[in-house]
């Protein structure tokens, strides 16, 4: 009975060693995955913050596009209008022309 008992004690004598050198695995192992969790989080942040750069920055160019296009369009307005008035200034020319051209043509034939 002694001897199964002390075979026993030695028995749980080892499981408890094993259990202890578990455990101290398992909080090494915490201990790197809690590093790990810091550096993902930091890694995180740092990634928002890029972002948040990021959409500053495109929003910038976006601004910057806008209104270089609004100058695009007022210099496209502002060549409509002046070839709507050369159009106006020629067809005014044309019949000027005509009205020349009449007019020369009733002389030609009143000599």
């Amino acid at each position: 009975f002694v001897q199964r008992s002390e075979w026993n004690v030695q028995l749980m004598t080892q499981r408890v060693l094993e259990a202890e050198s578990n455990v101290e695995k398992l909080k090494q192992e915490i201990f790197i995955l809690q590093g790990e969790l810091e550096s993902s989080k930091v890694e995180n942040e740092n990634l928002r913050a890029c972002q948040t750069t990021d959409l500053g920055a495109m929003k910038y160019n976006i601004d910057f596009a806008l209104q270089n296009l609004h100058k695009i369009i007022m210099g496209a307005n502002l060549s409509i209008r002046q070839l709507a008035s050369g159009a106006e200034s020629l067809r005014f020319v044309a019949e000027v022309l005509e009205s020349t051209s009449k007019i020369s043509e009733v002389e030609a034939e009143e000599d």
